[in-house]
């Protein structure tokens, strides 16, 4: 049985926000979900280009709706993210690991987003053995993902 993490990726669109010069995971995210064939979209306040394609810097400015977010930015940020969200009108989003705050959680419960925190994104878009394959493993073992 999928879990709800996995799941998510049963989507077709998606937008990933984060700071691609400050952390890998907005881009291993971004290019996981390309190499699944998803519709993606960057979002990067501070770069024009990720791989060759545009970046976006405000979800207000995405070229279509997209279906699911992934945000991996600071978690000061974090709760903008979400208002952003519900305001694009997208109802699932994932919040890298311990980048969610009890406000944000609070906000996506008011505005009926299915929110997905406590874990990596990444770690279920790269297959094969990597650092993300071993923190997924674990996590299976101590009942957590």
């Amino acid at each position: 049985m999928a879990s709800n993490y996995e799941t998510f990726f049963d989507l077709g669109s998606f937008a990933v926000v984060g700071h691609s010069e400050l952390k890998p995971f907005p881009i291993l995210s971004y290019r996981g979900l390309k190499a699944m064939g998803k519709t993606v979209y960057a979002v990067d306040p501070n770069t024009t280009l990720i791989d060759g394609a545009a970046t976006y810097p405000e979800l207000a400015l995405l070229p279509a709706p997209a279906e699911g977010l992934i945000i991996e930015v600071p978690k000061t940020e974090t709760r903008d993210w979400i208002a952003a969200a519900a305001a694009a009108g997208i109802k699932h989003v994932w919040v890298h690991m311990a980048h969610d705050t009890p406000e944000a959680i609070a906000l996506a419960e008011e505005k009926g987003i299915n929110l997905r925190t406590g874990t990596c994104a990444v770690m279920y878009l790269n297959p094969g053995l990597s650092y993300h394959s071993i923190h997924k493993a674990i996590m299976k073992l101590t009942g957590k993902y």
